[in-house]
């Protein structure tokens, strides 16, 4: 039995948290979705873009044993802590960054991950998508028996004390889900909210500046609806380490260029290179004033993501 993997069903951002008994919370863990698909015979890891991360996670591989269930589609997310055991998207993109698979045993010595499942949508071969949540969860809690690196993320009846939760511990946020919803392939609803306690976005990097021959800052741009790129900011601090800005330095020579590639004018154009808008990167920013650029954006991870996606109208 072959089975192909699936575009996952994606919460709404909101700026609410809802109530009701038909309502529960989950933690809003800042790592890689993952879904887990098993034939019966074989193990394959799949992200929401529908590209392969089996021998990425080596950690996981072996999930099947796990669970008594026959075949399975689970998704959850692959999170790494940081020093401080808080999760962390910078290391968990040390791991799914990897294209190297000679390295990966190497690094997963250096940056272990866990899986946080929260759902189940394909059991014994059976698509149970159009189930309500109540019946998958009960149905995931039933199939799987968690270890180290694999877990259930729990769920909470009180969304607003669960936000507080996150905020005392500086996480991500929180995802609101309404128990009678089904699972939409390849969709998005409000019946899966995100919450988040600070804000962050995908930008493209149009300019950088350099001290030293390496490169310390970045001048970043999103599209607007006429697909005009325009910019938003810079950003030179985050989470980046000196062998990350000194390899970064190098892959931007191919992207030199003479021609500045945003529409409108940059506060900074002192001593900058022009690139072509072809990387990406996830960048937190405390606020967006109006007309104005981001406030104290900070670094994240370099991320995979179609430049042309990165849009005004989506951040």
């Amino acid at each position: 039995m072959n089975l192909d993997p699936i575009i996952p069903f994606e919460p709404i951002t909101s700026e609410e948290i809802p109530q009701g008994s038909e309502w529960i919370s989950q933690i809003k863990w800042d790592g890689v979705r993952i879904l887990t698909y098993f034939n019966g015979q074989d193990i394959k890891l799949y992200n929401r873009k529908l590209n392969e991360r089996t021998n990425t996670y080596p950690e996981l591989k072996n999930i099947n044993s796990l669970t008594s269930a026959k075949s399975f589609i689970f998704d959850g997310e692959v999170i790494a802590l940081d020093h401080k055991g808080k999760p962390s998207f910078h290391e968990v993109m040390r791991r799914d960054g990897i294209r190297r698979m000679e390295r990966v045993n190497d690094i997963a010595k250096e940056v272990p991950v866990y899986y946080m499942i929260f759902d189940i949508i394909f059991l014994n071969d059976e698509w149970i998508n159009e189930y309500s949540l109540k019946d998958r969860l009960d149905l995931l809690l039933n199939s799987i028996e968690p270890n180290k690196h694999v877990q259930i993320v729990p769920s909470n009846s009180d969304g607003h004390s669960l936000f507080e939760v996150a905020k005392k511990h500086d996480l991500e946020g929180i995802i609101s889900k309404n128990l009678n919803s089904r699972y939409i392939i390849k969709g998005k609803n409000l019946d899966w909210r995100k919450i988040k306690n600070y804000k962050d976005l995908i930008a493209v990097i149009g300019g950088v500046t350099y001290r030293g021959g390496i490169v310390n800052s970045m001048l970043l741009g999103l599209y607007d609806n006429n697909n005009q790129f325009l910019y938003i900011g810079h950003v030179g601090t985050g989470k980046l380490t000196r062998t990350e800005w000194e390899n970064l330095t190098k892959l931007m020579e191919p992207l030199r260029t003479n021609h500045k590639p945003f529409a409108n004018h940059p506060e900074r154009v002192n001593k900058v290179q022009w690139l072509q808008p072809l990387l990406t990167v996830k960048v937190q920013y405390i606020e967006w004033p109006k007309d104005h650029s981001l406030r104290q954006p900070s670094i994240q991870a370099f991320v995979d993501h179609d430049p042309k996606n990165c849009r005004l109208s989506e951040s």
